[in-house]
């Protein structure tokens, strides 16, 4: 079988995903370690036996619902190309909307960021990709992450980044110009709606208490004892939550409290700043 062949057959394999087209050229250049473009362009290149069987055991994986970020343990976010596994949430392009912002609350070079809860590491490694001269740490509480995290850093030799364990604060010394931080904020109600794909997320890091905030609110309450004065905390949200967010920033005595908008037009960040 030719790869367009394949293509073509698992194309409709895939009818249940938003673009099968892309998937089924994802995952061939995946296996056959051919760039996308190539094999857009390529119509009589024959697939191996060894490499059919196992392209069709990645369309089945798919088929039942496993994002093909686990399937190919790669995702582009801000432009870099990360490792991820079951261990690490999968990076969403909305969450670059805080990495904007946080780029909007910088105006010196020797800035010292937190990241909480860092995952694969995508916002420490998408600000440490961006000023080489600004000092990022990126905590988690899972050791596995961490893992996937500095794997992340050393494939694109970022030097001015650290991963290492906290749990939130637990281990955190020291005080940040900016704390930023995606946490867990979906609460167990809205399981129902959520689709399948999700449930194979760690789901420690995507499910919080009191209706998803919290570890929001644990996060807010803390931070200012790790912010110098006139530094900022960052932190996404579900789209509902941006009324209880704010008043959590007003509550523990926040300043210059501001909402902004995902790619979708969505509330997702909300920032707050030491005073």
């Amino acid at each position: 079988m030719n790869i367009q062949q394949w293509i073509k057959r698992s194309i409709k394999k895939l009818s249940n995903v938003d673009n099968p087209q892309y998937e089924a050229e994802l995952l061939l250049s995946y296996v056959s370690r051919c760039d996308r473009s190539f094999i857009i362009t390529s119509d009589n290149i024959e697939l191996s036996h060894e490499q059919n069987e196992h392209l069709n055991d990645l369309i089945y994986r798919r088929s039942l619902g496993e994002p093909i970020a686990y399937i190919i343990e790669e995702k582009e976010f801000w432009s870099l190309s990360l490792r991820v596994s079951y261990d690490t949430l999968i990076p969403r392009p909305d969450t670059e909307i805080l990495v904007e912002c946080v780029l909007s609350k910088i105006h010196s070079k020797s800035t010292s960021i937190l990241d909480l809860g860092t995952g694969c590491g995508a916002i420490s490694l998408a600000l440490a990709s961006t000023c080489s001269d600004w000092n990022i740490i990126g905590i988690d509480k899972s050791e596995k992450a961490l893992n996937i995290a500095n794997i992340n850093a050393i494939k694109l030799n970022l030097k001015n980044v650290s991963f290492f364990f906290s749990n939130w604060f637990s281990h955190i010394n020291q005080k940040f110009n900016i704390i930023v931080s995606n946490p867990p904020y979906i609460s167990k109600k809205e399981l129902d709606f959520l689709k399948k794909d999700i449930f194979f997320e760690p789901w420690d890091a995507l499910i919080s208490n009191n209706n998803g905030l919290s570890d929001i609110e644990n996060i807010i309450k803390q931070s200012n004892h790790y912010l110098f004065i006139g530094g900022w905390l960052l932190i996404e949200h579900g789209w509902k939550q941006k009324s209880q967010v704010q008043s959590l920033f007003k509550k523990y005595n926040f300043f210059e409290i501001e909402s902004y908008q995902d790619y979708g037009g969505n509330d997702r960040v909300t920032v707050g700043k030491k005073i």
